[in-house]
C-alpha cells in the first residue's frame, strides 16, 4: 500500500501539503490538489485515518440525531446539517441522519448502530439518545447542555444561551418595557431550561415582577399545536392580561410569524404597540417581513461545523489540543420590529 511519502515524492511536494488536500485543513492552489490527487489515484494511495478504519472495521460514518420528524426542517436545522455535512466530508465521514425523537427511543441496545458517534441535536433532561450513546459506550457530542442524571464531561456545542437572554431582556428593558412576553423553547428542551433561568433572574434584577401567566413553553414536537405556537398564546394573552403587553420574544421565526398574525388581528402593530424579538430564525426571510424582525444570529453552520471537530477529536481523527466544551458566538441583527415602549 502507497505511503503518504511516495505522494509527495512522485507529485514534487511536501507531506504537509498532501495532509492538507485530504483534510483541507489548510488551502492549497487548483493545481497543486489536482496533482495529489492524480498521484493518489494512480498509486492507489488511502489517507492514513481511512486506511486504519480498514483495520480497526471502523464504519467512517457519523449519526446524525434529530428530534425533528413530523414538519419540514426549519432554516437553522438546514444550515446545521450543511455544516455537518461539509465538515464531515472533509475528514472522510458519511453522515447518517436520524430523526426518532426523544421519547420515543424504543431499541434496547446500540451496539449495531452502523456508526462510529453521533452527534445529538437539541437534548432534553434526561434524554433517551443520550442515555442509550452512554450505555452503549459510543462516542458523542451534544449540541447544548446535557442533564442526565449519572453523565458528566460530555463534550458540547452551544451557543451561550443565558447570555444571548440577558441580551435580549435588557436590550428590551432599556427601550422601557416591563410587560414582555415570552414564547420560550419546550419545557424539557434543556434550551428552554437555560433560557427561562436567565429571564426569570434578569427581570428580578431590575426590579421587574415575573408574571408567569406571559410565559409560554412550546408544546411538543407531535402536538398539533406545535405548528401554530404563537397565535393562540398571543391572542389569549392580549384580550386577558390586566396590563397591556408592550414586547413579545419568540422562540423562532414561526412563533414570531404567529405572534404577528395574532397582533394584526387584535387591532394592534409591530413595533408600535408591541416590540417583537426573535431568538433564533430565518436571516433572509426575516429581513422580508414587514417590519423586518430584530433577532438574534445563532449561526447554525458553525454550529455544525464546531460539532464535527469535536467530535472527530473524540474519536482520535483530529489531533491536538481541543477544548470539550465550545461556544459558537451569536451575533445581534437590529431591524424594525423593536421600539421604545409608545406610552400613549
Amino acid at each position: 500500500m502507497a505511503k503518504i511519502d511516495d505522494v509527495a515524492r512522485l507529485a514534487g511536494v511536501s507531506k504537509g501539503t498532501v495532509s492538507n488536500v485530504f483534510s483541507q485543513k489548510r488551502p492549497t492552489s487548483k493545481k497543486v490538489t489536482e496533482k495529489v490527487l492524480q498521484v493518489s489515484k494512480e498509486l492507489n494511495y488511502v489517507p492514513n485515518h481511512i486506511a486504519r478504519s480498514l483495520v480497526t472495521k471502523k464504519t467512517m460514518a457519523i449519526g446524525l440525531m434529530i428530534p425533528h420528524r413530523k414538519f419540514f426542517f426549519s432554516m437553522f436545522h438546514n444550515q446545521f446539517i450543511n455544516g455537518v455535512l461539509l465538515e464531515a466530508s472533509n475528514y472522510g465521514y458519511r453522515v447518517l441522519l436520524d430523526m426518532i425523537p426523544t421519547g420515543e427511543v424504543k431499541t434496547p441496545s446500540l451496539a449495531s448502530y452502523p456508526i462510529d458517534g453521533a452527534i445529538v441535536l437539541g437534548p432534553t433532561e434526561e434524554d433517551d439518545r443520550i442515555n442509550l450513546l452512554h450505555q452503549n459506550e459510543i462516542p458523542f457530542v451534544t449540541v447544548g447542555r446535557i442533564i442526565n442524571e449519572g453523565i458528566q464531561d460530555v463534550s458540547t456545542v452551544n451557543n451561550d444561551n443565558k447570555g444571548i437572554i440577558r441580551y435580549i431582556c435588557e436590550y428590551l428593558i432599556g427601550l422601557g418595557h416591563h410587560n414582555i412576553m415570552f414564547l420560550n423553547a419546550g419545557d424539557r428542551m434543556t434550551v428552554g431550561i437555560e433560557r427561562m433561568e436567565e429571564f426569570v433572574r434578569v427581570l428580578e434584577e431590575h426590579g421587574i415582577t415575573v408574571q408567569p401567566e406571559m410565559i409560554y413553553s412550546k408544546p411538543d414536537i407531535h402536538s398539533d399545536e406545535y405548528i401554530k405556537y404563537g397565535y393562540d398564546e398571543t391572542m389569549r394573552t392580549l384580550k386577558n392580561h390586566p396590563e397591556r403587553v408592550t414586547a413579545i420574544i419568540a422562540d423562532d421565526d414561526r412563533s414570531a410569524l404567529s405572534a404577528l398574525n395574532a397582533i394584526n388581528e387584535a387591532g394592534l402593530s409591530v413595533p408600535e404597540d408591541i416590540s417583537l424579538f426573535v431568538i433564533c430564525g430565518d436571516l433572509t426571510m426575516m429581513h422580508q417581513v414587514r417590519p423586518a424582525l430584530t433577532g438574534m444570529d445563532l449561526q447554525p453552520s458553525e454550529l455544525g461545523v464546531q460539532s464535527v471537530r469535536l467530535l472527530m477529536h473524540k474519536l482520535g481523527v483530529l489531533e491536538g489540543e481541543y477544548d470539550n466544551n465550545w461556544t459558537v458566538p451569536s451575533k445581534f441583527i437590529e431591524r424594525d420590529s423593536c421600539a421604545p415602549v409608545n406610552k400613549t
